[in-house]
This record gives structure tokens, C-alpha cells and sequence, in this order.
């Protein structure tokens, strides 16, 4: 396919003056994206999308399978796959059978780097930077006894925080997802935007918002795999850490009537085991995107020490358990329709809001930040 007049580099793609030999995908208005590579010595050259294997049905909206590319002339690879659902989309370029990034593009993804493309949604501007009073996303180091190293929390303070120096503000920690980081929410997800629309608009309440990295890695201790339970150590570090050096850093409001939690994938199992184990510090949750739960993972009964089984107390003290998922993440959906069903059965209150056509990627998680945020802090009988 030639490109079109009317296609644009993607928003994502590096703009710099040493871009002469590169060639950012070209997003056309249909959704389609013309990848390009100048690779004249190369055999065989591929478009493969994170996580778009068939065993992963739905993980990319940027399609299932790697995307074999032509190549002309000059050694100009190119290839134009179908329309891809709106929203930024991980790739990689696979060169003689090599996974390698594409230069004229942005890496994303904290502690794995991989490449992203957005494609714009229309009528969808609520994570775009626009002219309203913005946030800052404030780098704070502090040093952790338990995993004995230096850690770096990105912190958002709203845009009145330095204006109004005697106001007190909720937090609300953030945390990421398998192979990322605390700069993903910002990175990829746009939360800082997010944040300063919504307040902007009057539909979120000021808050700070504290993404923190959500491994602790310890010596000789093995890998943690990001669909297993989470290992005590990020409970530790976020309940006698994380939080005491926030509330001593910043102006919060220490209590848990003002703390939510909220997690996508990996941090979704996080904000679980740390939310409902220690339920004197939160009163909101926020599941993004859980993966099923394994027979160990989940029981009513004995689970998060049978917090389920006092369905009066659980909703008396969780102002809201919020759950969240693409349709095309099918696994997850079908499988938190399922869990939320059995919950209801013992009376336990929660909320599902599901992104129609959306996978396991950053337009879910930007969908269910902008839902979940403006839940936070208010009356949940007028929401």
C-alpha cells in the first residue's frame, strides 16, 4: 500500500535532525500504519506486535501475529497491516530473526523497552496535553531498609498545590504492570494529563497521585513472575516506606479515609493483596485489567484473610472496590465477570465498567484511570 497524502508520523515517533535514514510509521485516518525500515542488506524483516502471538488472543490492538515486510529497490522494508484499534501499541521489528527496536520511534516501557505507536481515537482527547492549569510530576528518591537500595516514586501534585500552601490533599497510589516502571503511568499512560483535564473539567477531586516501582528486588531471591502472587517485600516497602515518606514529604491527608489504590495487571494483583490486607490504609481499590486467578490465588472463604466473608464490614469500609476491562482482553474479561459475580453472591459491592474493543494495553488503562479518578474522594451513593 503507497502512503497516503493525508497520513501523519505517528505522535509517538522521535522527531530529531538526525532522522535522514528513518522513517517513522505513517498513521493513516482509517487507523492503518505504514511501518518502514531502510535495512538493504537484511534477508527477512517483521513487524511483530507485543503480546500478539494467537496464544495471547486480544493482548494488541495492532493485531495477532508478526506482519512479514516487502522490500523495494533502495532496501526500503515496508509493510501496512489492517486498521489497528485506537491507542498506543507495542512492537517490535524482528531483522533476520532478530527483535530489535525501531529508531524512529519512542521506547516505552520502564525495565523492558520496547517500541509504541498511537494511533488517535476520535472524539477520545481526555489524556491529550491542552491548555489548562497543569500538575507537576515531582522525581522523589527515598532510601528503602527493606530491599537496602535507593527508590524513585514519581509523585503528581495538582496544579494548585504551590498556589494554596495551607490545603491538604487525598493520595492515590498508581502502580504499573509487568516489565515496567514508575515513569510507565506517565510515559505511556498520560496520568498527569489525565489528572490536570479531569480537575480542570471539576470532575476529579485535587489529589496526589504517587507512582512507585513495583519490585523490590532482593539478593538471591528468584525472579518474581508478574502472574504470581506479589512477594512480601512490595507490601512492606509500600505500607512502611512508601506511604510514611509521603505523608512526611508531602501535604496529604494521612488517613485512610483519603488513601486509594489502584493497579493495571501485575499492579491490579498488587493492589489486592496490599489493598485488602491492610485495609486501615485504604478505602478505595482499583483493579485494572486482572489476570484470572489461579485455584490458590482465589477462595471467598480464606482469601486476603477472609475479608470477603463479612460482606457488611467489607462494603462499610471499602468506599469502592472498582474493577475494569477491555473486551478484547478476553481471558480478563470473561474471568472478572466471573469473580465479581461470585462476590455479589456473598453481597460484596463492586463496580465493573468494561472499554468496548480495548485490550491489554495502555488505552484500557488510560479508560479506566479517567473512569476510576473521578470516583475518588466523593460520595460514592451520587456516583
Amino acid at each position: 500500500m503507497s502512503i497516503r497524502a493525508d497520513a501523519k508520523p505517528a505522535s509517538s515517533s522521535v522527531q530529531a535532525h538526525f532522522q535522514d535514514e528513518k522513517f517513522p510509521p505513517q498513521v493513516h485516518p482509517d487507523g492503518r500504519v505504514t511501518f518502514r525500515l531502510k535495512a538493504p542488506l537484511a534477508q527477512k524483516v517483521q513487524i511483530e506486535p507485543i503480546n500478539g502471538q494467537p496464544e495471547n488472543n486480544g493482548f494488541n490492538g495492532l493485531g495477532k501475529a508478526p506482519y512479514d515486510m516487502t522490500r523495494d529497490e533502495n532496501g526500503i522494508w515496508s509493510v501496512t497491516p489492517p486498521p489497528a484499534v485506537p491507542g498506543l501499541h507495542g512492537y517490535f521489528l524482528v531483522v533476520d530473526g532478530v527483535r530489535v527496536n525501531d529508531t524512529a520511534e519512542k521506547s516505552f516501557g520502564g525495565k523492558m523497552k520496547v517500541c509504541g505507536v498511537e494511533i488517535p481515537e476520535p472524539g477520545v482527547d481526555f489524556y491529550d496535553i491542552k491548555d489548562v492549569p497543569h500538575g507537576q510530576v515531582r522525581m522523589q528518591w527515598y532510601f528503602s531498609k527493606v530491599g537496602n537500595a535507593w527508590r524513585r516514586a514519581y509523585v503528581y501534585v495538582p496544579p494548585d498545590y504551590d498556589h494554596e500552601p495551607g490545603k491538604r490533599y487525598p493520595v492515590f497510589i498508581l502502580r504499573h504492570g509487568g516489565g515496567e516502571d514508575e515513569t510507565s503511568w506517565v510515559e505511556q499512560g498520560r496520568a498527569n494529563f489525565i489528572m490536570d483535564n479531569l480537575i480542570a473539567e471539576g470532575k476529579a477531586k485535587p489529589m496526589i497521585v504517587v507512582m512507585d516501582w513495583g519490585q523490590v528486588p532482593m539478593p538471591g531471591a528468584p525472579v518474581h513472575i508478574p502472574s504470581t502472587p506479589p512477594p512480601p517485600e512490595i507490601t512492606e516497602v509500600t505500607i512502611k516506606e512508601l506511604i510514611p515518606m509521603v505523608d512526611a514529604t508531602f501535604r496529604t491527608i494521612p488517613d485512610r479515609e483519603h488513601r486509594a489504590m489502584a493497579g493495571l495487571s501485575m499492579g491490579s494483583g498488587q493492589t489486592l493483596t496490599i489493598g485488602l490486607n491492610n485495609l486501615d490504609a485504604f478505602s478505595y481499590l482499583g483493579i485494572f485489567s486482572r489476570r484470572p486467578w489461579s485455584a490458590e490465588e482465589f477462595n471467598i472463604q480464606k482469601s486476603f484473610g477472609g475479608v470477603f466473608t463479612d460482606a457488611d464490614a467489607f462494603n462499610k469500609k471499602v468506599k469502592l472496590f472498582w474493577w475494569g476491562a477491555g473486551t478484547a482482553e478476553e481471558g480478563i474479561y470473561n474471568a472478572t465477570k466471573t469473580t465479581l459475580a461470585d462476590l455479589a453472591k456473598v453481597g460484596i459491592k463492586s463496580v465493573f465498567v468494561e472499554f468496548p474493543g480495548t485490550s491489554h494495553e495502555w488505552q484500557t488503562w488510560r479508560k479506566s484511570l479517567y473512569d476510576f479518578a473521578q470516583r475518588l474522594f466523593v460520595d460514592q451513593k451520587k456516583n
